[in-house]
């Protein structure tokens, strides 16, 4: 069997927290980021939104609280794509 990764610190971005550490994430964050966390000796979370406790369903947290250790929420600008096209030409 091979060893894991330990990182002496994890930093991860989550969708949703609670108060005690509990995370959700969203869509392609899913892929990596549980690994991550779990990882690290120390893990620090930047979430979008930290909710109040009991909020999240028990089968929504992808990571456990016993792997946070540090938890802030961030400040994120949503930006919007726009697609810029030009226009067609008379023939």
């Amino acid at each position: 069997m091979e060893r894991g990764i330990v990182a002496d610190l994890a930093i991860v971005k989550a969708w949703k927290a609670d108060r005690f550490g509990n995370l959700c994430y969203r869509k392609t964050a899913r892929n990596f980021n549980p690994m991550a966390a779990t990882a690290g000796k120390i893990t620090v979370v930047e979430v979008e939104e930290i909710v109040a406790d009991g909020a999240l369903e028990p089968d929504n947290i992808h990571t456990p609280s016993v792997y946070v250790q540090r938890l802030f929420a961030g400040r994120f600008e949503k930006r919007i794509e726009q697609r810029t096209v030009r226009q067609k030409e008379a023939a």
